[in-house]
């Protein structure tokens, strides 16, 4: 493309509509996530998974995915059937930052990575955020609903077709050790990253979840792999994490305590980053035994699961370039 060309581009932004949906079944569980397209007389649709996540993460998902996949700025419609989505980025998300990532009570924002990935994704654009009621006849509401279903069902049946539950089987009241090994990975700082996790469970099984985000940081996938395994297991689960993120280990285990007793500030006084995601750690923590300690790196679990984080990244950072 010629300098003039571009130019050109950058000052006439493209205009398109995107039509999102998501959601789960059951809510926690397996969910899905679409995404229509439209410029012109063109469409394009993406859509996407994941074995074990919220009605409201899909919703976010989709819409992040969606400007993921924009390489200059534009002017949007974003029609969405989710007051969360539309209301939490046009009301609430300024005064969730000015209070780092705080809801007025104090209590911390729920899907905070999330929230953050899409509020730096919308900067370059002029997007009209639009609610539409779910299921009420629009055929563009519809197919991106039927995206989401369709991507939902291809993950259960992935899971069952790898022997693996669609619900977390691993037993809350039995004496056996949860073994998790976690693992995450960004392409730049910030940058595409992927996390992932193994887990297994006292009976033997083993299972495999993983996700990303095309705008983040290794230290925000490591929180979040153990973060995504934690929140899928039965309460009271006596658990190990393994993980070569001495970043989490050391957290986790040793400067937790200082942090909270000091208003999440380090010794030098200055905020802890990603206090959201460790507040979420610290409270999916409570509902178990945890203890966290250092992987072997020649473990076939830990290079298992080094792999599926690289691979999320990866996987994040070819759609960035399409």
């Amino acid at each position: 493309m010629t300098p003039a060309r571009r130019a050109r581009q950058d000052r006439d932004p493209q205009t398109l509509d995107i039509y999102t949906d998501g959601g789960c079944d059951p809510n926690p569980g397996p969910g899905g996530w679409g995404a229509v397209l439209i410029w012109g007389d063109q469409q394009h649709e993406i859509t996407g998974g994941e074995l074990r996540t919220t009605n409201n993460r899909m919703e976010l998902t989709a819409a992040i995915e969606a400007l993921s996949t924009l390489k200059r700025p534009c002017q949007i419609h974003m029609h969405t059937d989710s007051q969360y989505l539309r209301r939490g980025i046009t009301q609430w998300v300024d005064a969730w930052k000015a209070n780092d990532w705080r809801k007025r009570d104090g209590s911390p924002v729920q899907n905070a990575d999330l929230w953050h990935a899409l509020d730096e994704l919308v900067a370059p654009h002029d997007i009209d955020w639009r609610w539409l009621k779910g299921h009420a006849g629009d055929p563009l509401n519809e197919r991106a609903d039927r995206l989401a279903t369709l991507a939902r069902r291809q993950v259960v049946r992935k899971a069952a077709k790898k022997g693996k539950p669609k619900q977390p089987a691993t037993s809350s009241t039995g004496s056996g050790m949860v073994s998790v090994h976690c693992c995450g990975s960004s392409i730049g700082s910030p940058g595409p990253g992927g996390y992932a996790a193994i887990i297994d469970d006292p009976q033997g099984a083993s299972r495999e979840l993983s996700g990303g985000l095309p705008r983040t940081s290794n230290n925000v996938m490591e929180l979040t792999a153990a973060i995504a395994a934690l929140e899928s297991l039965e309460p009271r689960s006596k658990v190990k994490v393994h993980s070569l993120s001495m970043y989490l280990v050391q957290g986790a285990n040793e400067w937790l305590p200082s942090w909270i007793e000091n208003g999440w500030r380090k010794k030098d006084k200055k905020p802890v980053q990603n206090r959201a995601l460790w507040e979420r750690l610290v409270s999916v923590m409570d509902r178990h035994q945890v203890a966290f300690t250092g992987a072997d790196r020649s473990d076939p679990a830990a290079q298992r699961v080094r792999r599926l984080a690289r691979s999320e990244a990866k996987r994040r950072a070819e759609k960035k370039r399409r």
